[in-house]
Parts: structure tokens; C-alpha cells; sequence
């Protein structure tokens, strides 16, 4: 018969203890986590249980405290899908008044990729810039890709073109195809505020935690 021992924990105590948990587990493979960075890195492990996270996220000097700036100015969060747009804090962000778009299902995007033979990602991307792009004085953007290469891809072209100045790039598509590639390409931009997960690994759902990693210790 099976000896299984479960964790007694109230509801409201279980992201607690997860927490705590997690740092038990950090402690014990010796890891340190730069304090600017812990609570980005910790949601990220906390959604995924990889502790990889600890050491794949690679962050531009201050990202963390340029994407939470951009917040509190009412920054829009442009996801590249909608499972991204819909694990993001919307509470959170509208007490800010931030906002979260993702115009990948948007009927224009379809229209618009499929006459050009270019992916909806890469539409999405020149749709953002079209609505908050150059000149200065728009509003700010954070883009968080969790998906597609393509559109990492692009949108690093569009800020190297100089047509859109993101306030933080979270760079986290999942993958093979290019995906390596797409978040290099980012870790070269010099003046761009960055989070990326170097490597295959990512997902929207990374990419939803970093932007409630961020939301969350803004008081």
C-alpha cells in the first residue's frame, strides 16, 4: 500500500509556500540570485518548475526597473498570442493603466498575412508600430513574445530601422526554428531594455510571468 505523505496548505498559502520552496531548492544547488532580478527569475520557475530559468534569463542592465517604470507610465503590453495576453494581470495593469494587446486573431493581421506570404507574428509586430510607434512621445511598449521567432525577428528590425523604441523587449518564444536565433539577434540590441530566456526554452506562459513578475512589486 502506498505511503503518500501530503502537504497540508491553505488555499490562500500555496504560491507562499511554493515560493518557499523554491528558494529551499536554490539554497541547496547553491544559487544566488542578483536581488533585482530574483522575483522575475522566481515566477518564471514557479510557472515552469524548471530551474534552468535561474540561469537561462538574461537581463540588460536595469530591465527590471525600466519595465516597471514603463508600467507605471500606463505602458502597453503587446503579446504575441492570446494565451500571453490572457495570463497577464489584467487587474494588476488596469490599476496602472496599462493595458494588454494582441492582434493575432485580428482580421486585418489574417488579411494582411496572407497577401504578403509573411506570418501573422510578423504582421502583429508592424500593426504595434503603425499604432505606437515613431515618432516620440507615444505611448509605452512592452512587448512580450513567448511564441514566435518571427516576430522577435521583426520586431529587431524595427527597432534597429529606429521605427519603434521599446520600453522592454521579454523575449521568450519556445522552440527550434530560429528561435536560438531570434533571441540572439535581441541580446544585441544596446539601447533596448531586454529580458530574454536564452536557449530553446519559453513560452507565453513565461512571457505572462515576467510581465506579472514585473506588475506585481510595483506598489
Amino acid at each position: 500500500m502506498l505511503n503518500i505523505q501530503l502537504e497540508q496548505v491553505l488555499p490562500s498559502q500555496i504560491e507562499h509556500r511554493s515560493f518557499e520552496l523554491i528558494q529551499q531548492e536554490l539554497d541547496h544547488m547553491g544559487i544566488r540570485l542578483d536581488p533585482e532580478n530574483e522575483l522575475v527569475i522566481k515566477r518564471a520557475i514557479h510557472t515552469t518548475a524548471d530551474f534552468e530559468y535561474a540561469d537561462s534569463l538574461v537581463f540588460s542592465s536595469h530591465a527590471v526597473k525600466k519595465g516597471m517604470e514603463a508600467l507605471k507610465q500606463g505602458a502597453v503590453i503587446i503579446t504575441d498570442t492570446n494565451m500571453g495576453k490572457s495570463g497577464i494581470n489584467k487587474r494588476a495593469a488596469s490599476a496602472l493603466g496599462a493595458e494588454v494587446l494582441c492582434f493575432m486573431a485580428d482580421e486585418d493581421i489574417a488579411r494582411e498575412a496572407k497577401e504578403r506570404k509573411c506570418t501573422r507574428a510578423v504582421a502583429s509586430m508592424e500593426k504595434a508600430v503603425r499604432l505606437f510607434g515613431a515618432p516620440e512621445g507615444t505611448r509605452p511598449c512592452i512587448f512580450a513574445i513567448g511564441n514566435a521567432p518571427t516576430a522577435l525577428i521583426r520586431l529587431y528590425e524595427l527597432v534597429k530601422e529606429g521605427r519603434i523604441k521599446p520600453s522592454l523587449i521579454i523575449g521568450a518564444p519556445v522552440g527550434f526554428v530560429n528561435v536560438v536565433q531570434s533571441k540572439e539577434l535581441v541580446l544585441t540590441l544596446e539601447d533596448t531594455p531586454y529580458i530574454v530566456a536564452r536557449g530553446r526554452k519559453g513560452g507565453s506562459n513565461v512571457a505572462a510571468a515576467i510581465c506579472n513578475a514585473l506588475l506585481y512589486q510595483i506598489k
